[in-house]
């Protein structure tokens, strides 16, 4: 495919990367009128630049082609078989991609909630009811349909089979156990002053070592991996603070256990609830977990999805972070960024294409259970729709669970046929 641009800029081509080369497909650019016309390919003008009649034309949104973040009117039109973003008026499919892929909006929004994150339910994605959507995908294909009805451009759409990718996020490796003198007895004297008598009979009894932890569902995690998955584990390794109540990264049953599970998964940092504004607490991190592992780490998910742009990629890229699972929300599902592709992370504020890995996940546990109150019934039908967006248009399956939430422990009773009938999904629909 040959286009026709007025200025070529590392935002169109990282845009049209995604729409080609995610695809396999070709594409070039030219700033040549005279070469655009003489070509025999097939041609799109995507300029101001008036051609003849029969040229293929669009006039793009500023948004490719300047430096920076700025506020634009914001509304969505109708293009080819699609709805898309209208920025500043100009209905622009391209430009539609770059704004959700790069989440554009979440650079000047001021709209956090308690723990300083952006919540979905303010995103142009909500608003449009387009979050549980790949919906980058749907413009790109869009995009490529129109070029093959209009263009002559050869496109053929793809079958895809997303990988089915479990995730754990390892808060706290123990409800009970090896939480030192300390804490136990603190913990003990809460639950007195609350009369939480089974609590606490609970505690004496695991501690005591007749009844297991029920937070110790590692067992089920390494089924998981024994049945062909690849198992990744985020681990909490930050000091004991308010969000942060992971028993100490000192502890040996603690350094057993990740060294252990370190055999049958992947394990990535999950950097502290407070490091998200300090980097020295994120360097610190990543260095525990390597010097207990004895290899570099190379994958991250922010704990409580606390993510602040760009200044959290940043530090990731700075510590040498080369994959992050972050790109999603606590309060809704669906894909933060419009795809269930894996793709590199683009810095809007200065303006360049990085290194760092995207890998979007479409769900997390705490998110139907507790944020949406759902049934596990209901669940299962949200996920089976997220899960149709990634068959349709491509990417893998990437979903958040806990060690604590795995075991029908508490108020998480019944889940745990949520987790199986996600790991089955290939089967059930392929």
């Amino acid at each position: 495919m040959l286009i026709f641009v007025e200025n070529i800029t590392s935002r169109l081509t990282y845009t049209l990367d995604f729409i080609f080369k995610e695809r396999d497909l070709n594409y070039e650019l030219t700033l040549d009128k005279k070469y655009f016309l003489g070509s025999k390919s097939p041609k799109f003008n995507y300029s101001r630049e008036t051609f003849d009649e029969g040229v293929v034309s669009m006039i793009p949104s500023s948004i490719l082609f300047r430096k920076g973040v700025y506020n634009f009117s914001i509304n969505k039109n109708l293009f080819h078989n699609e709805e898309c973003l209208t920025i500043n008026e100009k209905t622009d499919p391209f430009a539609s991609i770059f704004y959700i892929l790069t989440r554009y909006e979440e650079y000047n929004s001021t709209l956090l909630d308690q723990h300083g994150r952006h919540e979905g339910k303010n995103t142009v994605l909500y608003r449009f009811n387009w979050h549980h959507r790949v919906m980058c995908d749907h413009w790109a294909e869009d995009i490529l349909d129109y070029f093959k009805h209009h263009c002559g451009f050869n496109y053929q759409k793809k079958i895809h089979h997303p990988q089915i990718i479990p995730t754990f996020d390892i808060d706290k490796a123990y409800a009970f156990k090896h939480k030192g003198l300390l804490r136990t007895v603190l913990a003990n004297f809460k639950d007195l002053w609350k009369k939480n008598a089974d609590k606490l009979l609970e505690r004496r009894m695991v501690i005591s070592g007749s009844k297991k932890d029920p937070y110790d569902n590692f067992d089920k995690i390494y089924e998981i991996h024994r049945r062909g998955f690849d198992v990744k584990l985020f681990w909490l390794l930050g000091d004991y603070g308010k969000y942060d109540k992971n028993i100490s990264y000192k502890h040996k049953r603690h350094i057993r256990l990740i060294k252990k599970m370190g055999k049958i998964a992947t394990i990535g940092i999950h950097p502290s609830y407070k490091s998200n504004s300090n980097e020295f607490f994120v360097h610190n991190e990543i260095e525990r977990l390597q010097n207990i592992l004895s290899k570099h780490v190379q994958n991250s998910r922010q704990h409580y999805l606390k993510m602040t742009l760009p200044n959290t990629y940043e530090t990731l890229i700075e510590q040498g972070i080369e994959n992050d699972y972050s790109m999603g929300y606590a309060d809704i599902c669906g894909y933060r960024a419009g795809t269930a592709r894996k793709h590199l992370w683009f810095n809007v504020l200065t303006n360049q294409k990085t290194k760092l890995k995207i890998h979007p996940f479409a769900y997390m546990d705490g998110t139907l259970n507790e944020y949406l109150g759902m049934s596990p019934e209901s669940a299962q039908e949200k996920i089976v729709e997220l899960f149709m967006e990634a068959k349709k248009y491509g990417g893998d399956f990437i979903f958040i669970w806990h060690n604590d939430t795995i075991n029908d422990y508490g108020h998480w009773l019944g889940w745990s046929q949520v987790l199986e009938f996600t790991l089955r999904l290939r089967e059930i629909f392929e």
